[in-house]
């Protein structure tokens, strides 16, 4: 090949090869990507005080039923028990008593325990409120699924005065079970029933009167077991014709024979 040859095809390679390193200088300012940093800034935290695991009604704390755990600050509402204005609430609280069902990883508010000098049955009774027991049976307890913390209404079954039939009336509605005999916790899986011969109810006082009355009255005293949707509903109605009459008037109650023989007495002012 003759050397002029070789020299013009030198210069062509040559000049190939910088129109290509052109060609990409300029590509690549025309595609510069910028990459945006995104910042992610933490809430602060407070230590609240929760539940270790799952704690009945009638269970009492000690050193591992409860633990600190970091919470978001704008999570914290009244009645957080926290490390800032508690720090020695695990030592202060051992022995107390729950009142209210906790759940594990729920944090543990001061509404739902009790001091620990109070006694059981005493500390999960709200203001108020009595503990009154009445007779039961599997076929008058619901069958034995009645459980501490359901609700029940009681029903009386008495015989008319000439004796001929029965009438049946609810006295009490949407009652509070406290305890079955003399166990307030719930079996740990739930699924089976405490069978027992005495139920403890939470009462308010006029309630208890009510109570009073239809156990002697009653042939028959049954609990019914409601729907734990009920909770919320009003728990104070009761029979209060039991009680009082009409107009002021006090009454006197005389059973006879399962019937009522009401005698009103004059007032003082009379």
């Amino acid at each position: 090949m003759k050397p002029a040859r070789i020299l013009i095809l030198g210069v062509a390679v040559v000049a190939a090869g910088l129109a290509g390193v052109l060609a990409m200088s300029l590509a690549g300012r025309g595609s510069v990507v910028t990459q945006v940093q995104q910042v992610v800034e933490k809430e602060p935290t407070v230590n609240v005080l929760v539940s270790s695991a799952n704690l009945p009604v009638g269970a009492r704390f000690d050193d591992k039923a409860a633990h600190w755990m970091a919470w978001p600050q704008g999570g914290v509402v009244q009645g957080f028990i926290t490390e800032t204005d508690k720090p020695d609430a695990i030592k202060e609280l051992q022995g107390a008593v729950v009142r209210m069902p906790i759940f594990e990883g729920e944090p543990i508010r001061a509404e739902k325990i009790a001091d620990s000098n109070s006694r059981i049955m005493s500390s999960l009774l709200p203001s108020g409120k009595r503990a009154v027991a009445t007779e039961i049976s599997v076929a008058t307890g619901a069958g034995g699924f009645i459980l501490p913390n359901d609700r029940v209404d009681l029903i009386m079954v008495r015989k008319e005065k000439t004796g001929e039939k029965y009438l049946t009336e609810t006295v009490l509605n949407n009652v509070r079970v406290l305890a079955i005999d003399q166990q307030i916790q719930e079996k740990d899986d739930g699924s089976k029933a405490v069978v027992g011969t005495t139920a403890t109810l939470e009462l308010t006082p006029d309630q208890t009167k009510v109570l009073a009355v239809a156990q002697q009255m009653a042939d028959r005293l049954s609990l019914a077991l409601r729907s734990v949707a009920d909770a919320r509903e009003p728990d104070t109605k009761a029979a209060d014709y039991l009680l009082s009459g009409d107009n002021g008037s006090s009454i006197v109650q005389v059973i006879k024979s399962g019937a009522i023989v009401t005698d009103s007495a004059p007032s003082k002012a009379e």
